[in-house]
């Protein structure tokens, strides 16, 4: 049996842009990517392993889902514990929100402020999981650092932006505790510091300049990984859905893919924003609630453009909305800018949606009035309801299946300290994740 063909993947089904994780039972098989710039612009995938054919495949370790997540954990549990995993795709490598993110790696995880997990949670554990995170922003540089991954990095710090005036007093106190509390050297910089040395944001009134943060060419960075993962050894099977959930045959768990059966003693489910209800353990089935984030890419400005909003860097920029505006200026001259979107996969295509990120768009660079957009998407983001920082969820501690997820749009960056994590509970066996 030949289970490790070398793959160029090929899509045999088309991309549905209503696709919904809480109606749909499965992604499909072999779908084509969601029209984004970082597929339209990273060239092409490098080789998989194509879809699992005929019989049975043993493995140690399965990850279900071959975006960041389950790439880097795959790529730790080969590097730091000599785990060789096998990877299950529904679709292409890093189908879902790998290639439909911002491109935006920062100090962040979660959907709550450090002043609210004060308030939840006390200062020591506040201090605990900014430490989590300022560890995960570290490993994900190293990664990143790898031979095999290249993936555009803009380096440099993210700006937190206020859009009002009124914002600015919490974003100051905010400033003055990740200083004064958690010893993270942000600083406040003006609406002038903001257009002379960043970009010249209209709407901006101020700003807290955080020193870690990074923009990347997403699908780039997946592609990585996955280059990475299959030198370490790890196999990545696309078009190779679990057609039925896993099923427990002594200390084996037997999943079934169209083509085949994969055993194994260990199984990660690392489908975060893409997970359907099938999928889910019913302990972990209500943690979990998906999101759409929208975003557009305009065609290269003009000199006049450029010159017009004075951008002077590619670093990761966040508004302080409800709903936040994400964005930045693109290596090759290009204006990114994404936000919350529908409810609904059905709702997704409605124009409407698209047309809010135009209006904040020109309200922030009323010079890009009017200007061609070359790309647009959306995708789907996994929150907790909790709104907690990611982590690792093993909801039956009589059986090694562990979820991970609640990223909550930050799982650029933050998906590889989880997994580093997860590889650990893996290899040990352990529930705990230090989360």
């Amino acid at each position: 049996m030949d289970t490790h063909t070398l793959n160029s993947f090929s899509a045999t089904e088309p991309f549905d842009p209503a696709y919904d994780p809480v109606v749909s039972k499965t992604p499909g098989q072999g779908r084509d990517y969601a029209p984004t710039y970082w597929i339209g612009t990273a060239g092409s995938a490098p080789e998989d392993d194509g879809p699992i054919r005929g019989g049975d495949v043993d493995a140690d370790v399965v990850i279900v889902g071959s975006g960041y997540t389950g790439l880097s954990a795959a790529i730790h549990l080969a590097r730091d514990h000599g785990v060789k995993a096998t990877v299950l795709e529904a679709n292409g490598v890093a189908w879902g929100c790998s290639t439909r993110n911002g491109g935006q790696a920062q100090i962040s995880a979660g959907r709550l402020k450090r002043s609210q997990w004060i308030e939840r949670w006390g200062v020591d554990v506040a201090r605990k999981l900014h430490r989590e995170i300022a560890e995960g922003f570290d490993l994900f540089r190293s990664l990143i650092a790898e031979p095999e991954i290249d993936c555009d990095p803009q380096d440099g710090g993210h700006l937190y932006i206020a859009h009002r005036d009124k914002v600015l007093p919490s974003l100051e106190k905010e400033s003055r505790l990740l200083n004064e509390v958690f010893g993270y050297r942000t600083r406040m910089v003006s609406r002038d510091e903001i257009h002379r040395d960043f970009i010249r944001d209209q709407e901006a009134r101020g700003a807290m300049y955080e020193p870690d943060g990074m923009g990347i060419h997403a699908a780039k960075l997946a592609f990585g990984y996955l280059r990475l993962a299959r030198k370490l050894g790890a196999k990545v099977h696309t078009s190779s859905p679990p057609v039925l959930s896993c099923r427990k045959n002594g200390n084996v768990f037997h999943l079934n893919t169209p083509n085949g059966t994969v055993k194994a003693r260990q199984v990660c489910f690392a489908t975060a924003g893409y997970t359907s209800p099938p999928g889910l353990h019913p302990l972990t089935r209500y943690r979990l609630m998906p999101v759409l984030s929208n975003s557009i890419v305009t065609r290269p400005l003009t000199a006049e453009e450029i010159e017009a909003c004075g951008p002077k860097t590619g670093i990761p920029l966040t508004d302080t909305r409800t709903l936040r505006h994400y964005y930045r200026f693109l290596p090759d001259g290009r204006m990114q800018i994404g936000s919350r979107s529908a409810i609904t996969g059905a709702d997704a295509p409605n124009p409407k949606h698209y047309d809010l990120l135009l209006s904040g768009l020109y309200r922030k660079f009323p010079a890009l009035k009017g200007i061609k957009i070359d790309y647009s998407w959306w995708g789907w983001v996994d929150v907790s309801h909790d709104m907690m920082p990611p982590r690792i969820y093993r909801p039956d501690p009589s059986q090694e299946i562990y979820y991970a997820m609640g990223y909550g749009g930050n799982g650029v960056m933050y998906s590889a300290q989880v997994q580093s994590l997860s590889a650990t509970c893996h290899q040990l066996g352990d529930a705990a994740s230090g989360l």
